[in-house]
């Protein structure tokens, strides 16, 4: 009778750690955003300086609004991204571009948010998700999820392929790759540090990879990391950070 209900005990204890490995590329970037601040992106607007441009996302009539804002030659530029469409301002004139310079500014202005929010812009609509398996980096266990975004609301980049890597234990994304076709195209792959929450709100930085070898391939980044085959690009630092709660 005591061996039954130990061997009882047993089934259904690897039942369970079954269904705990059992999650699937969704649910892991629920917890991922839960665990990163969840609701409260939308409830704060959060400002800080990258690259000695300052940054703001915010509302306005329940519609998100980024803003970058920079001085040169004596005049403070403001970039201004909202439902789709970039306004550049020169002090409090705004300044009429060229459809193909103001979309170059409207990516740049959203990727640099984008990457700052992260993984909140994971459950966008166009996103795509994909559980590729598990890895470990640094003696810690990884879940393995690759995104990749529809051509109809997946912007001017939505051929470019993502992977993430989710601690399996506090689901925070600490690594991410993605793959690019700009410019020539490329591969970089980010290892987040300096971890920090700003009214519950999880911000990092990163340190910003790229492969040694051009014929190098994203979904083995992870190895090649390991393995030294990647040389350190830059640093991508956030100064200044605060996010306040909208009234």
């Amino acid at each position: 009778m005591k061996y039954l209900a130990i061997a009882t005990l047993l089934f259904f204890v690897s039942c369970h750690d079954a269904t705990k490995e059992r999650l699937n590329a969704q649910q892991i970037i629920d917890k991922s955003i839960e665990a990163s601040g969840g609701k409260l992106f939308d409830s704060h607007d959060v400002f800080f300086v990258f690259r000695d441009k300052a940054y703001v996302s915010g509302q306005n009539e329940g519609k998100k609004v980024l803003k970058r804002i920079f001085e040169t030659d004596s005049v403070t530029i403001t970039d201004v991204l909202a439902k789709g469409k970039l306004q550049r301002f020169f002090n409090d004139s705004l300044i009429q571009l060229p459809d193909s310079v103001a979309n170059r500014y409207a990516n740049s202005v959203n990727s640099v948010h984008y990457f700052v929010r992260l993984p909140y812009g994971l459950n966008d609509k166009a996103v795509n998700k994909k559980l590729l398996g598990e890895s470990t980096l640094k003696e810690k266990d990884y879940y393995k999820v690759q995104i990749t975004f529809d051509r109809e609301n997946g912007g001017d980049d939505f051929e470019d392929i993502y992977i993430y890597w989710f601690d399996k234990e506090t689901f925070k994304p600490d690594y991410l790759a993605y793959e690019f076709h700009v410019n020539g195209g490329g591969i970089r792959f980010r290892e987040a540090f300096n971890e920090r929450y700003v009214n519950g709100i999880r911000f990092v930085d990163y340190n910003n990879y790229k492969p040694k070898e051009k014929t190098a391939d994203i979904y083995k980044i992870d190895s090649l990391f390991l393995s030294g085959a990647l040389e350190l690009l830059s640093k991508i630092e956030l100064k200044d950070v605060k996010a306040t709660k909208i009234d």
